[in-house]
């Protein structure tokens, strides 16, 4: 039976009365996608408002706190009985049913569906296995395959104690912590073998074998498996080897990565999942291929040569950063210690293994590449915006020394956003009025959006004031939280009526947060002005060993509490998609500075566009291709110096000169009815011209067609990819 014979018409769902309101809660809470779906969320929420916000809106630490009886009382009081069983009436029909796109589209993939490794997932804030873009755009691309009814499965770890939570010291210094993660508040459920017992898969070395139990989430009609290491069968180490995601040395960071890889391929055949296509979302995952030729050559008795020739023809490896410390590298010493076991069974020599993470063979102290292996393992490999191909292709042609740059195949598929996870349902109500009934299932496609023109300007302008409005009063609770937990008694009042600009993202040195302090009188006086002030809503963690990127939080946080900056310069801590989620909702201008071309496409931006909001952005990664001189701004001209002082003083001007000039006039201009007419066009043309775009439903299709079907053997429509 294929995957397609699972579904059936939607007129066919069983009745489901009997079940008890409890019980249809918990179902809801247990699988993710009611995380997507602002009316069930809010449901959830209206059981009890206080502590579904200090129970970081986890819909099953909630339930724990009533009994069916209690929950039962609640619901009638707060009417809420229609509400719970209409969300577990679509949630099964949604379960139920098959996509109109999958079934013109997937094809082969029926029986031979996509396995999607990543080492990080971000679905929602109360699943806490992430710790910013490449995660979230991992938990999107699962939505969003979920909601084409694309057959995908997926892989990653389950970390106990997640990334760490950000707090700032008296002197605005980051400082971390880790929590435990309680398993029992978690839409986990522990996945069994064929004999009943608990799943546990182990990946042998030479210093000794690591296991790892198998978890299962439910996004949508995505099963995402997750494998943990907390097990009395490891070592004490070992047993922290899923407690925190990107902690720890290499020989920690190897470990963790011959367990997603390896360990969830293992865990996909012991549960009778064959992929027709394997997708390694970034290097961390490589080591899967590996050990799916291991299985190809075990299973069907063909050589090592003939294994890799399969293999590789039915990978996908998606490349995200041309920065150069972003590509894992291991030592000789360390591969030996960790691949010698596969090395053997594989039936090659060290050499022949090294070989395949290194651009020069032949270099004998070139240590092993987890990037370089998943290029030469895949027949298929994207960068995730145009100019990070072109990068891409520059960075990695020494691996294809016979070919022009522009013959090097690595292709792109432009990131995008799950637009039912980052639209504010505000804006999605006023959508609802002017589009056509179908046009969320439709909004990947241009012809959608066009109908943004009927949408009535004052109405789009109030919609975006009353999301301002929320946001500010967001940031100020937490600030006031902030400031207690420090023992100070800090508390801020910002104005709505004063254009506001967000800066949130991982705080790393090239994203260039305090860019706008090189001319320090200049932006003194842009905020200070009487009439046309401008405040910064700024949030992001740096990386626990990044010490530069944590003095540009502390330089901005001491400038938060300079007077003259009083109201005008926020640093909101402990950044997550609730933090982003409010940010890209609220502000007026999302700013994205980076160093150009080190942001390899960028996603925030493209969540703030789905809510009106204005990008002023570098023309780097997906605004490079997105920026059309009327649907946002633009800082600098595309190029950069090849003296990074010198681009910085550069781009830190135009900066300067692009809100002076373009920004803060357009802004503060208003019609006869008080209306910035101008601002409104430019959100009208931003939501027209890049919604559709930048979906990460649009992307998956894109994958499906570029990737997914070619490695699986079906039909290629080849578009992004250079052969």
């Amino acid at each position: 039976m294929t995957n397609a014979d699972n579904f059936v018409d939607s007129t066919e769902i069983r009745p489901v009365s009997s079940k008890s309101l409890y019980d249809k809660c918990w179902e809801l809470a247990h699988n993710l996608w009611w995380s997507w779906h602002p009316d069930v969320i809010a449901m959830f929420r209206d059981l009890a408002p206080e502590r579904w916000r200090k129970l970081d809106h986890n819909p099953i630490a909630l339930l724990r706190e009533f009994t069916p009886e209690a929950l039962e009382t609640r619901a009638s009081e707060m009417v809420l009985e229609s509400r719970i069983n209409y969300a577990y009436r679509r949630m099964n029909q949604y379960m139920d049913s098959r996509p109109e796109w999958a079934a013109q589209n997937v094809g082969v993939l029926g029986s031979k569906p996509v396995a999607y490794f990543s080492l990080e997932f971000g679905i929602h804030e109360s699943v806490p296995i992430y710790s910013g873009g490449l995660g979230i755009l991992a938990g999107d691309h699962v939505k969003s395959a979920s909601g084409l009814g694309v057959p995908l499965v997926a892989v990653g770890l389950f970390y106990d104690q997640g990334y760490f939570k950000q707090f700032l010291d008296h002197e605005g210094w980051q400082q971390e912590e880790y929590l435990r993660t309680n398993i029992d508040n978690l839409p986990m459920q522990p996945v069994f073998d064929k004999e009943g017992q608990r799943l546990i898969v182990k990946i042998e070395t030479d210093s000794g074998a690591i296991h790892a139990r198998v978890w299962k989430m439910q996004v949508g009609r995505v099963d995402l498996y997750l494998l943990d290491c907390d097990l009395p069968e490891n070592g004490e180490s070992d047993r922290g080897l899923t407690s925190r995601l990107y902690g720890g040395d290499s020989r920690m960071r190897i470990r963790q990565e011959m367990v997603v890889g390896i360990g969830g391929v293992r865990a996909l055949h012991a549960l009778g999942i064959h992929p027709g296509v394997f997708h390694l979302n970034e290097g961390h995952c490589a080591f899967a291929t590996l050990e799916a030729v291991r299985c190809a050559m075990e299973d069907d008795g063909i050589s090592f040569d003939e294994a890799v020739r399969r293999i590789a023809q039915a990978t996908c490896f998606t490349t995200h950063t041309p920065v150069p410390a972003g590509h894992d590298r291991f030592a000789p010493d360390l591969v030996q210690e960790h691949l010698g076991p596969l090395q053997r069974q594989l039936g090659i020599d060290f050499h022949q293994l090294m070989s395949m993470g290194r651009v020069d063979v032949n270099d004998h102290g070139e240590y092993f590449c987890m990037t370089v292996l998943g290029l030469k393992l895949s027949r298929r490999a994207n960068a995730v915006s145009c100019l990070h191909g072109i990068v891409s292709r520059k960075m990695w042609a020494p691996l294809w020394p016979k070919r022009s740059e522009n013959e090097v195949p690595i292709g792109h598929i432009t990131n995008g956003v799950h637009l039912a996870s980052w639209l504010a349902w505000q804006m999605q109500t006023l959508f609802d009025r002017y589009f056509k009934p179908d046009w969320i299932d439709r909004h990947w496609l241009p012809e959608t959006w066009n109908e943004v023109e009927k949408i009535d300007p004052g109405e789009l302008w109030e919609t975006h004031l009353t999301l301002k409005s929320l946001m500010l009063e967001f940031v100020e609770r937490r600030v006031k939280r902030q400031s207690a937990r420090r023992g100070e008694n800090r508390e801020i009042s910002m104005d709505p009526n004063v254009l506001t600009i967000g800066f949130a993202r991982r705080f790393a040195t090239y994203k260039r947060a305090t860019l706008m302090m090189q001319d320090f009188d200049r932006l003194l006086r842009m905020m200070d002005d009487a009439k046309r002030p401008i405040q910064f809503v700024f949030a992001g963690k740096a990386h626990p060993q990044d010490k530069p990127g944590k003095e540009f939080i502390q330089r901005i946080t001491q400038l938060a509490k300079d007077e003259r900056f009083h109201n005008r310069f926020v640093f909101v801590e402990d950044y997550d998609i609730n933090v982003a989620r409010h940010l890209v909702q609220g502000v007026d201008v999302w700013l994205n500075n980076p160093r150009r071309p080190l942001e390899a496409s960028g996603t925030s931006g493209q969540k703030a566009l789905l809510n009106g909001v204005l990008n002023c952005s570098i023309l780097d990664g997906w605004w490079a291709e997105a920026f059309d001189g009327s649907n946002g701004f633009a800082i600098g001209s595309g190029s950069s110096h090849a003296d990074d002082a010198k681009t910085d003083a550069r781009d830190a001007a135009s900066l300067m000169d692009v809100l002076e000039n373009q920004v803060i006039p357009m802004y503060y201009h208003r019609d006869s009815d008080g209306l910035p007419h101008f601002w409104i066009r430019r959100m009208m043309n931003s939501l027209r011209t890049m919604a559709w775009r930048f979906s990460a439903q649009r992307m998956v299709a894109d994958y499906v067609l570029e990737a997914y079907l070619p490695a699986a053997g079906g039909v290629t429509c080849d578009m992004n990819f250079r052969q």
